[in-house]
């Protein structure tokens, strides 16, 4: 099997709290650089996917891919410490982005690869859209699934059972791939992959606060010497049409500090409505 996994850099979610606003531009100065979170899960359901756990050997490869610059190499680097087998960065810029890019350029990419499923994170850290999934499954004409829990293949990974937590409860659907999946944190949990090949027995350790599986100083000096192609645009054949626009940013009102203890629902009901205005 054949797994392409996006990966996207993102300034640290944990130092959210130093981002500046400016206008209608968000700026990132002094941050570090991390891989979203989210495709950190993903990457790790793909690991899974691709492997004899029992064995510790792959018995498929992983192709992760970035949108950004030069910089981004750090991040493909680091997933592919992480086992992935090989890379490829697009050039381009945050600010030039949206949903509707990234998922043009994806396929472009997957058209190119010619990969058995896309696995993506549910949504990236800084944009929080959750669109580029369902996007890139329109353009590609495949089956997506968002929010996936649980995976499990047979007939050589062609056919997918996937779990997704809904609001009412678990929805289990069957698939024949390609298919575009976007993975829920819940994707980390012991047993919910479910390949063939690794014993069905075989459970997985708890990853705790962790989002992927951690690498080791052997596993990232590889990761020098795998394969990593630098494209642009124009070597894919595409000209990406960006449909959203930002228009400006303002950072939520401090809190006040002060509280205020009110008689009955009423009275409450009452503030929000004429001062408060939320309702």
């Amino acid at each position: 099997m054949k797994v392409l996994v996006p990966i996207k850099r993102v300034a640290d979610p944990a130092n959210a709290n130093k981002v500046k606003v400016a206008g209608s531009e968000v700026s990132h100065d002094g941050l570090e650089w991390v891989m979203n979170p989210f495709d950190e899960w993903s990457l790790e359901a793909a690991l899974r996917l691709t492997e004899d756990a029992s064995a510790k050997t792959r018995t498929g490869e992983i192709v992760v891919v970035s949108i950004g610059p030069k910089a981004a190499v750090d991040t493909l680097r680091e997933a592919m410490g992480k086992g992935a087998e090989r890379g490829v960065l697009v050039d381009g810029e945050d600010t030039a982005l949206d949903s509707n890019v990234v998922a043009q350029i994806l396929a472009k990419v997957v058209e190119k690869e010619q990969p058995d499923l896309v696995l993506m994170g549910k949504q990236s850290a800084d944009g929080d859209s959750n669109i580029a999934g369902t996007k890139l499954a329109e353009l590609l004409g495949w089956p997506v699934i968002n929010y996936a829990s649980h995976i499990e293949t047979s007939d050589d990974g062609k056919t997918l059972t996937i779990k997704r937590e809904l609001d009412v409860g678990v929805q289990t659907l069957k698939v024949q791939g390609p298919a575009v999946i976007t993975c829920s944190d819940r994707i980390l949990k012991p047993g919910t992959i479910k390949n063939g090949v690794t014993p069905a027995d075989f459970e997985y350790p708890d990853l705790g606060d962790l989002n992927s599986r951690l690498s080791n100083l052997k596993n990232i000096m590889a990761a020098r010497k795998k394969p990593l192609d630098e494209l642009g645009l124009g070597d894919l054949g595409v000209e990406p049409v960006r449909v959203d626009e930002y228009v400006g940013f303002e950072l939520p009102a401090g809190r006040s500090g002060q509280a205020q203890f009110l008689e009955s629902v009423d009275e409450l009901v009452q503030k929000l409505q004429s001062e408060a205005k939320v309702l």
